[in-house]
């Protein structure tokens, strides 16, 4: 399971390059994953960046859409049309495309959230704005998680 923990500050260059944090590289390399998919949030004003393979897993649900549907079309549009599947090199950079850094408003400071599986680039004001208002939000609706499903039968 790859866990992608914590926020993490970063550049963005001139260039268009970022580092990926040390953390999340390390989670990628114990799923012996090197390849990443970024592609900008159609929910929020940021990049999603998912490990090759997890992308493939939590996306397979689209093979089951009608083929030519207009929901498969919209949802391939937002998802597949905009993504670029990219490696790090070998100091964790990789160079975001120019429409990834426009749609999510990014500036040169950077914050890196962590989501589980997948993991986010915002702007830094932006990002820390999202975390302060997500952690009042949860708060307020009383969201928890769910214990997992008990695997072993009890006595």
């Amino acid at each position: 399971m790859t866990r992608f923990l914590g926020t993490h500050k970063g550049k963005l260059d001139k260039k268009g390059r970022i580092s990926v944090p040390a953390g999340f590289r390390s989670a990628l390399a114990g799923l012996g994953e090197q390849e990443l998919v970024f592609f900008p949030s159609y929910t929020q004003p940021c990049i999603e960046c998912w490990p090759a393979r997890v992308f493939d897993e939590a996306t397979a649900g689209h093979d089951g859409l009608d083929l030519f549907s207009k929901d498969a079309d919209d949802l391939a549009g937002a998802v597949f049309a905009q993504a670029a599947q990219m490696r790090p090199d070998a100091e964790g950079r990789v160079s975001l495309e120019e429409r990834h850094i426009a749609a999510a408003g990014l500036t040169d400071a950077l914050l890196f959230i962590g989501v589980r599986r997948r993991f986010q680039i915002w702007d830094a004001d932006r990002g820390e704005a999202y975390l302060r208002d997500s952690v009042v939000r949860a708060r307020d609706n009383g969201l928890t998680l769910a214990p997992a499903p008990r695997t072993e039968p009890r006595p």
